[in-house]
C-alpha cells in the first residue's frame, strides 16, 4: 500500500510552466513624414501698418491727403487749429523773457554784494539773502525754458506729419471734428516689406512652423509666383473664428503687388530629422517629469521604459526626435497597466483604424 501511494503521488506532479507572456498592442514605429500644412487663402498687407494720430487734442482744421494717396517722410498730412497752441507759446516766451530779466538783475546784485562783502560794507546776512535771490532766479529761468520748449513742441504737434514713406489706407476724422490726443485720424501702411495674412484652422495649425517656406500666387497677377516664409504665428486663436493668424513675409516684393489683394499661399512641407519618429499620443508615458515610452526588447520580449524627447504635440500623435529609432517596437496602448521587465507578446490592434498612420 505504501508503494502504491508513492506511485500515485509521483503521477500528480507536473513540470512547472514557463511564465506566460502578457499580450499587448505594440507595433514598430515609423520615421516621421514631412509636415505639410497645405493651401490657404490670404490677403496682402504691409509689414508695418498703424494708425496715425495727433499727440495733442484740438479741432481738425485741415486735411491734406485722402485714402490711397502715397506720402513721403516728413510730409504734412493734417492740421489742428493752432490758435490755442500759438497763445500758449507766446505766453511761455513772455514768461521766459521775464525770468531771464530777473536772473540778470539777480546776477548783478549778487556781484555787487560780493564785492561789498569783501570790503565789509554789508553784513553776511545780506549777502546770503542776495545769493538766495540769485538761486531762485536761476531756477525760475530754467523752469521757464522748459515750459517754452514744451510749448514749442505742443505747437509743432498740431501738424500731423508722416514719419515714413507709405500710403494712406483709411480716413477716420473729418474737418471740424474735435479730436482727443491719440485719436486715430488715418490708417497708414509703410512702403517696402509686404506680407500675406492667412487664417489657419486650429485643426491644421500643427503643420505650420516659423520659417516654413511658402509659394504665393495672386489672381490679380496671373503667371507671377512669389516666394515667402512664415514670420509669425498667433499664439492664440481668434475667439470668434477659431482660426490662427499666420503672417508670411514675401522675400522679394513685386512693385505690382497692391495692398488688399487676395492671395493663394501654399506652405511647403518641412522634413523632420532622420531620427524623428511619430507615435500615437496613447503611447506616451511619463517617468517623473520626463516623457517616456515602453519599448519591447527584441532579445527577450520584455518591456523597457525609455525617456524620449518630444518636439511637437499633435491632436492624435507626437513627434519624437530623440530616444527612439525607426523599426523599434513600442507599446501603443495600455501604458499604465504594465511594468518594467514584464514579458509581453506583441499583437496588432483589434481595429485597423487604431493603427498609427
Amino acid at each position: 500500500m505504501a508503494a502504491a501511494l508513492v506511485l500515485l503521488a509521483g503521477c500528480g506532479r507536473h513540470a512547472p510552466e514557463a511564465d506566460a507572456a502578457t499580450p499587448v498592442i505594440a507595433l514598430p514605429v515609423q520615421a516621421a513624414a514631412a509636415v505639410t500644412a497645405g493651401r490657404f487663402p490670404g490677403e496682402a498687407h504691409a509689414r508695418y501698418e498703424m494708425p496715425l494720430s495727433f499727440r495733442v487734442g484740438g479741432q481738425l482744421s485741415a486735411r491734406y491727403v485722402n485714402p490711397g494717396d502715397r506720402v513721403k517722410q516728413g510730409q504734412a498730412l493734417a492740421q489742428l487749429d493752432p490758435t490755442d497752441a500759438s497763445n500758449q507759446l507766446a505766453a511761455a516766451k513772455a514768461a521766459l523773457e521775464a525770468a531771464q530779466h530777473r536772473l540778470l538783475f539777480a546776477t548783478q546784485q549778487r556781484d555787487r554784494d560780493e564785492a561789498q562783502s569783501k570790503q565789509n560794507l554789508i553784513s553776511q546776512l545780506q549777502l546770503e539773502q542776495t545769493e538766495d535771490n540769485y538761486a531762485s532766479a536761476l531756477a525760475a529761468r530754467d523752469q521757464a525754458q522748459q515750459q517754452f520748449q514744451l510749448a514749442q513742441n505742443q505747437s509743432r504737434y498740431t501738424t500731423l506729419v508722416a514719419d515714413h514713406d507709405g500710403a494712406i489706407t483709411s480716413r477716420q476724422a473729418d474737418v471740424g471734428q474735435v479730436l482727443a490726443a491719440g485719436q486715430e485720424v488715418f490708417g497708414f501702411a509703410w512702403s517696402g516689406e509686404r506680407e500675406v495674412y492667412l487664417d489657419v484652422p486650429e485643426s491644421r495649425i500643427d503643420g505650420v512652423v516659423t520659417g516654413q517656406p511658402a509659394t504665393i500666387s495672386l489672381p490679380a497677377l496671373p503667371g507671377q509666383v512669389l516666394s515667402g516664409h512664415v514670420r509669425e504665428i498667433a499664439p492664440a486663436a481668434d475667439p470668434q473664428s477659431r482660426t490662427y493668424l499666420v503672417k508670411l513675409t514675401i522675400d522679394q516684393p513685386s512693385s505690382r503687388l497692391q495692398l488688399g489683394m487676395t492671395a493663394d499661399a501654399v506652405l511647403q512641407g518641412t522634413q523632420p530629422s532622420k531620427a524623428a519618429v511619430s507615435i500615437p499620443a496613447t503611447a506616451l508615458f511619463h517617468q517623473g517629469e520626463h516623457p517616456a515610452v515602453w519599448v519591447v526588447r527584441p532579445a527577450d520580449s520584455t518591456l523597457e521604459l525609455r525617456n524620449v524627447t518630444v518636439a511637437r504635440y499633435g491632436e492624435r500623435d507626437v513627434l519624437v526626435t530623440d530616444g527612439l529609432k525607426p523599426g523599434e517596437r513600442v507599446l501603443m496602448q495600455g501604458v499604465h497597466t504594465v511594468s518594467a521587465g514584464e514579458k509581453v507578446a506583441p499583437i496588432a490592434p483589434p481595429h485597423a483604424e487604431d493603427a498609427p498612420q
